[in-house]
């Protein structure tokens, strides 16, 4: 008996109809039979979560009418908490995307990305994962770090075991549980636990918060060590 591939239910929220038809045509050919509907600016996309709480996934433009920056972010994930919202973006700084991640976002997706790519980042996001670009955040950073941000010491660098901080350096550009275990050649479950183990050791409380912390980070300094 032939498996159908599952089919979701997914809002584009973007003021250009032009990257909604060309997202459209995307989502359309990486996952047949899908249900689409369509925002153009934040006080639509509001009113259609109210009535659509079933959606599988939102799409979020960061700079649609309405959305003041990650402000609209916030909002649109207090309204309606249960429904993941990835961003699409044509901003492709790492701060940026870090910090819609840390508001919430489970991905973050840019225009400017290969078809391809665009698929695998919304299948990644639907099984649960949260998405960056990796060539991004394999990129220095653009902006001098805020005296309140978190840091991690080196002494905390230290309590980490060689397979951990590969795990770290993983995670750090963005990879799920699932890419990290097939590019270490480990188990998933065995990437679990490391996850666990660094986010003790580095005193953070989630996978976001030692992205943060982390993602400037000389990992080949301490990889060295050994």
């Amino acid at each position: 008996m032939e498996e159908h591939a599952p089919t979701y239910r997914i809002l584009i929220a973007d003021d250009h109809p032009l990257f909604r038809d060309a997202i459209s045509r995307v989502v359309g050919d990486g996952f047949p039979g899908s249900e689409l509907l369509e925002t153009e600016n934040l006080e639509a996309t509001l009113a259609v979560t109210a009535d659509e709480e079933d959606l599988d996934l939102i799409l979020l433009d960061l700079n649609m009418p309405g959305m003041s920056g990650l402000t609209g972010l916030i909002q649109l994930r207090n309204e309606a908490p249960t429904i993941p919202v990835a961003i699409i973006s044509a901003e492709e700084d790492k701060n940026v995307m870090l910090q819609a991640v840390s508001c919430g976002a489970v991905g973050f997706l840019t225009k400017s990305s290969p078809k391809e790519q665009l698929i695998k980042a919304i299948a990644q996001i639907l099984e649960g994962n949260i998405y960056l670009p990796s060539e991004i955040m394999r990129a220095g950073s653009t902006r001098p770090q805020e005296p309140n941000e978190r840091t991690i010491t080196a002494e905390q660098l230290e309590t980490l075991t060689r397979k951990q901080l590969q795990v770290l350096e993983h995670m750090t550009r963005g990879e799920s549980n699932k890419m990290i275990a097939y590019n270490l050649n480990i188990a998933e479950t065995t990437v679990k636990a490391h996850v666990s183990a660094i986010l003790r050791k580095l005193g953070v409380s989630n996978r976001v918060q030692a992205i943060l912390s982390a993602s400037d980070i000389d990992f080949s300094r301490y990889l060295r060590r050994p």
